[in-house]
């Protein structure tokens, strides 16, 4: 998106500095024609700027993520900006400026009066939604197989497995992976669904997106066990590899196919499974019960 803005500022300059207005001394035109230039630079730069603050505190947002999910953030809390950035170890700019976007994933919700709350969801809401997304994405990989890919795109789909390969390549993982990881995937598949064309698709998957880690790169890792990470992920970016060939070879079935099995996979990485979510329900009426 980066790209295509800068190509869009760049085109709006250029049409703007080239046009020639009656009644317009050479002297105005140029003074016009600096100044759409300036306008042109500081608008890449917010977007530059923006895109450098959320790569900046991706460690921030996966911790408030995995407390969250943890229950150590339980459903309804008001989120206290000193009291998080205590916990973990930060200061305050990053936890604050990363709550607007774990709101946009839907894991908070932003009060009128200013502040976020943690918002209440459910195990079977979260699982019925990376359904949702594998859906969604097979028909995106389905769409874009059939019609063909850009050389463009592909060297963009080939980088993300190099970084991904570069992540697995020291045989075991660290916790700032997660982080990692997790750009790296959302980038391979927001690649495919912006490859499709499709904006309907688009807008689907950005409203499924609101609901509780169910985007491509919500992931949480199990700490206490990284080598079962380690081999849960490292198979997950072998489908990515699997996921490209068929989209090169224009295996439209089998790319669809392929995607709904991906997007399976994440449950996996928060955690969640139809035993797992038995077990919670089966905690709660318990729970209820008690009281």
């Amino acid at each position: 998106m980066v790209a295509l803005n800068g190509v869009g500022a760049e085109r709006d300059s250029t049409r703007c500095c080239n046009s020639t207005p009656s009644g317009f001394s050479i002297s105005r035109l140029s003074a016009l024609r600096i100044e759409c230039i300036r306008i042109s630079c500081l608008s890449q730069g917010r977007i530059q700027f923006a895109y450098k603050m959320a790569g900046k505190n991706s460690r921030v947002i996966v911790s408030i993520r995995e407390m969250i999910l943890h229950g150590e953030l339980p459903p309804g809390e008001r989120v206290r900006e000193v009291e998080l950035a205590a916990k973990l170890g930060v200061s305050r700019t990053p936890v604050r400026e990363s709550l607007p976007i774990l709101a946009q994933e839907g894991v908070l919700t932003q009060l009128d009066t200013r502040g976020f709350v943690v918002r209440a969801f459910t195990p079977q809401e979260i699982m019925d939604a990376i359904d949702v997304r594998g859906a969604l994405e097979g028909l995106a990989a389905r769409m874009l197989s059939e019609q063909g890919l850009s050389r463009r795109l592909i060297h963009s789909l080939h980088e993300c497995l190099r970084d991904g390969d570069g992540i697995f390549a020291k045989g075991h993982l660290v916790l700032a992976d997660e982080a990692r990881y997790g750009d790296m995937n959302k980038q391979f598949h927001e690649l495919i669904v912006q490859g499709s064309g499709s904006k309907v698709v688009a807008e689907a998957l950005e409203r499924n997106g609101r609901i509780p880690f169910a985007a491509a790169h919500a992931i949480a890792f199990d700490k206490i066990d990284l080598p079962r990470m380690y081999d849960h992920l490292l198979y997950s970016h072998r489908q990515h590899h699997a996921i490209v060939q068929a989209l090169e070879n224009g295996e439209s079935s089998r790319v669809a196919a392929l995607m709904v099995e991906h997007a399976h996979g994440a449950k996996v990485s928060i955690n969640l499974s139809r035993v797992g979510l038995r077990s919670m329900g089966q905690n709660t009426e318990t729970s209820a019960l008690n009281r």
